[in-house]
Order: structure tokens, then C-alpha cells, then sequence
């Protein structure tokens, strides 16, 4: 994810940082020193943001590692301002694999609160008095069951709705469950919504409910995608008329390919072998950078990935949006054959899409 940086790893998954979640460890460090809290109140409060988001990065790690069990890597886990974000290279297809890999991650604050409700029960410390007080074990119990409660919510992108749609997948084709699950989702959105702006007057509730709604929206649309997807070829949605560079040649050459027509991805090829794409930001970035004069080879990156035509389109779109690319090259036989691009799929759904309206009208 671009402006964060690793921090280290854990279980051979990168955790990183987004540089917002800096800024509010910084705001909250203010927030604790102010009314003459003065520094112990600063550092006190940057202490307790740094405690609950060590609870999200294992709340996440608990998605990751129970997603580990069914051979799906985690790329990374990222700590952001609204949270953390374990970055799957795809969800399970099994309704009971992605129950499993949904209540992981509450079932580790679970587990976090039953520990130090023990550990404060065997010191003789009232749990309530102490989160009254604002004690850090105390108010770090009351945290993780707020979290607890909070990611149960039948609501996309929260667990609960994972859960929820998983059970109705259990009896119901996939998207319908997702259709019942991300519908219950916006109800609770715009109960949020309405709570938060006439009630509470919480502009935070509205802001939360505003990214619930859309999640959902965004969850339905993916799902209806990768079902229409389903079970087609790479070669039934690649471009197959399509500008190739050489990696000799000069970047003013991919300009005018650019300015030329609508294609802004460019397979580079190297002794007949795809070696890298050159897109339309990179080409640009590369101009300021070293001129028009400047060889294509020398301002890519040789990972020489390509897909096979006769590939699963939706395993190779997963490979190709976990690697954070808009195209990637396609052979067959070991020659280039195609380009898959992110807006060509696009387009394939909407035109399978029309087709399937068509034949619904058709039969009505």
C-alpha cells in the first residue's frame, strides 16, 4: 500500500505502517498532554493507542493465519488510522473455510480478554473500577470486547458479515447469500447513519456508516464479477491487437504509441521474451526522469511475469491486483500472444452482464 513502510514480520508476514497512523498516534500523544497532563499524560495515551492497535495486528494475524490453513497466503497486514487491514490474496470458496477464517480474528479478542480478566482476577482487581479509573490492563480488556462486539456486527467489511453471508452460503447459492448478507450490511448502515446525524450528532457514526454502505455495495458488485468470470479462459478476455516495445527502444517511441491510440499498458520484450510492462504513469514518471532518449528496458521492472491464455481468468486477476499491476502479458507456448488488462476484464463483465439481462428478458 503506497505512503507505508514495513516495520517487521510476523510469522513470515510483513507488518506494516500507514504514515496517517503516525499522525494519530501524534494527535492522541496532544490530546493525552493537554489540561496540564504534561508529558507522563502524553506519553500515556500514545502508549494506550500503540496497546489497541497490537490487538488489531493479532485480531488480523488471526484472519491471516487461519486463511494459512487453507493454502491462502496473507501478503501483508497493514496498521491504518480506522484499523488493520490483512491484505488475502483471495477469500476462501468454501462457506465453512471462510466462517473459519472470519471468526479468527475475533476469537483472538476473545482470547486476549479472557487473559487479562484472569490475570486481574487472580490480582483481586475489580475490572470495573479499573476501567473507571482509565487503568491500561483494565481498559485494555474493555477495548478487545468492544472490538469483539463491534466486528460481529452482520455488517460488510466487518467479520460479522463474512459470517453471516458464510452460514447463508451453507444453504444458498454464493451470490445470493452475498446479495441477503450485504443488503442486512446497508440496513445497518444507514441505521448507523441516521443515529449518528439526528440522534448522537456523531460525525464519526456518519463517516463509519458512509463506509459500511459503500463496502457493501463494493462486496455485491466484486462477487457478481468473479461469479460471471467464473470458469473463463485468459484468452477469452486479452486484447489481442496491441502495440509491443522493445526493450532497446527509446522512451519517445512508447509516447508516441501512447498519443497514438487508447492502449496504455505496453508489453517490453526482450529477444522475443516478455521481460516487464510499461505503463502509462511509469512512462511518464520516466520522461522527467531520464528523457525521451532513455532505453525502455532501463525503467522497468524485469519480473518477466506473464499468464498463460489457457489460465483461469480469476486466478490470474488475483495474481495481477495482488501484485498492485493494470496488465500483464500472456503466452502461449512461450509466445506473446495477448495482453490482459484490468480495463478489458472490466469490460468483459459488463458485456456478459448485458447478455445475461438479455436472455433473462428473453425468457420472461
Amino acid at each position: 500500500m503506497r505512503w507505508s513502510f514495513a516495520v517487521g514480520r510476523i510469522a513470515g508476514i510483513p507488518i506494516r505502517i500507514h504514515v496517517t497512523f503516525l499522525v494519530l498516534v501524534a494527535v492522541f500523544a496532544m490530546w493525552g498532554g493537554g489540561d496540564s497532563g504534561g508529558l507522563g499524560g502524553a506519553l500515556s495515551a500514545a502508549i494506550q493507542v500503540v496497546l489497541v492497535f497490537a490487538c488489531v495486528v493479532l485480531h488480523e494475524l488471526g484472519h491471516a493465519l487461519a486463511a494459512g490453513r487453507y493454502g491462502i497466503r496473507t501478503h501483508d497486514i497493514t496498521l491504518l488510522p480506522i484499523g488493520g487491514l490483512a491484505r488475502l490474496e483471495r477469500m476462501p470458496e468454501k462457506p465453512s473455510q471462510e466462517l473459519v477464517v472470519a471468526l479468527a480474528g475475533p476469537a483472538v479478542n476473545v482470547a486476549i480478554a479472557v487473559v487479562l480478566g484472569v490475570v486481574l482476577t487472580a490480582l483481586h482487581r475489580p475490572i470495573a473500577a479499573g476501567v473507571e479509573r482509565g487503568a491500561i490492563p483494565e481498559w485494555l480488556l474493555a477495548i478487545n470486547v468492544a472490538m469483539l462486539l463491534f466486528n460481529l456486527i452482520p455488517a460488510f467489511p466487518m467479520d460479522g458479515g463474512r459470517v453471516l453471508r458464510a452460514l447463508l452460503a451453507l444453504r444458498l447459492p454464493f451470490t445470493r447469500a452475498t446479495e441477503i448478507a450485504t443488503g442486512v450490511g446497508q440496513a445497518f448502515a444507514l441505521v448507523f447513519g441516521t443515529v449518528g446525524w439526528w440522534w448522537t450528532k456523531n460525525p464519526m457514526l456518519v463517516l463509519i456508516a458512509m463506509f459500511v454502505f459503500f463496502m457493501a455495495a463494493e462486496e455485491r458488485s466484486s462477487v457478481r464479477a468473479r461469479i460471471s468470470l467464473r470458469g473463463v479462459p485468459v484468452r477469452d478476455a486479452m486484447l489481442t491487437e496491441f502495440r509491443v516495445l522493445d526493450a532497446l527502444d527509446p522512451l519517445g517511441l512508447a509516447v508516441r504509441y501512447l498519443m497514438a491510440g487508447s492502449q496504455t499498458e505496453f508489453p517490453v520484450i526482450e529477444a522475443g521474451v516478455p521481460v516487464g510492462v510499461l505503463g502509462s504513469a511509469a512512462l511518464v514518471a520516466a520522461l522527467s526522469r531520464v528523457g525521451p532518449e532513455a532505453p525502455v528496458g532501463s525503467v522497468i521492472g524485469r519480473d518477466g511475469a506473464t499468464c498463460d491464455a489457457d489460465e483461469r481468468l480469476e486466478d490470474v486477476l488475483a495474481r495481477v491486483r495482488a501484485a498492485g499491476r493494470g496488465a500483464i502479458p500472456v503466452t502461449s507456448r512461450g509466445a506473446l500472444v495477448g495482453l490482459l488488462t484490468l480495463d478489458n476484464v472490466g469490460e468483459l463483465v459488463l458485456v456478459r452482464g448485458a447478455i445475461r439481462r438479455f436472455h433473462g428478458h428473453a425468457e420472461a
